[in-house]
């Protein structure tokens, strides 16, 4: 029970402070503004539950084909490797304004070419329509798979899904999922009520330097910890 809830606590903490002032936060934003909040946070909430699990499972299964004392000696790597990145970034990257305005103009540019091509689509008639709509779109919004695609692959790759991955290696998979989930949770649901006022308030130096700070106190207290057998 102990490993679950220090696992939790640990994935809790790093996808909090990870997420916040990401991109993707800033995307379920401004997404939230033009969108009904519902299919947004939907969306973009399932998007990270799918890849939390997938990360968890890459984790778990990790040790399974190496040796857990080279997962471990990895994972404290990570860690103080993901720290320094943050620190990195808190004191060198461009500030939380550009790239909000960076998101925003991406997501500004994808809608216009949505847009051009909804009105070229209307000239054909409904039972053409219906004929070549693809199978998903049956079942979910356009906005639902929108906020979803933007979301997954905004993540993929990202050092909170590596981290993940590395805390699911080390710690009790379940623990990371179910913290994982609710950190994931919290600040989708925060960008998606707060919406665009919120994300441009948030200092993204001070989350990305406490980020950075919890990501090396993972890596020593993983250095010093005893391999488990």
């Amino acid at each position: 029970m102990s490993s679950i809830v220090q696992g939790f606590t640990k994935s809790l903490a790093m996808t909090i402070l990870s997420e916040i002032g990401d991109k993707t936060f800033f995307a379920a934003a401004i997404l939230a503004m033009r969108h009904p909040r519902r299919l947004v946070l939907s969306g973009c909430l399932s998007s990270l539950i799918v890849m939390t699990i997938l990360s968890a499972l890459v984790g778990w299964a990790a040790p399974n084909l190496i040796s857990r004392t080279w997962t471990h000696h990895i994972t404290t790597l990570l860690f103080l490797v993901f720290g320094l990145w943050s620190l990195k970034d808190a004191l060198f990257e461009q500030g939380e304004a550009e790239e909000l305005a960076e998101v925003e103009a991406k997501l500004d540019k994808d809608w216009k070419a949505n847009n051009g091509a909804a009105k070229n689509s209307n000239k054909v008639d409904d039972a053409t329509k219906k004929e070549q709509r693809s199978f998903l779109s049956q079942f979910f919004s356009p906005i639902f798979l929108q906020a979803f695609s933007i979301t997954f692959f905004g993540e993929w790759g990202d050092k909170s899904q590596l981290a993940t991955i590395g805390l699911a290696a080390d710690e009790n998979p379940f623990g990371v999922v179910l913290g994982g989930i609710l950190g994931q949770a919290l600040c989708t649901s925060a960008a998606v009520i707060g919406g665009k006022s919120l994300a441009s308030q948030i200092s993204e130096k001070i989350v990305a330097l406490s980020g950075g700070i919890l990501f090396i106190v993972f890596g020593i207290q993983s250095f010093l910890s005893p391999v488990e057998s």
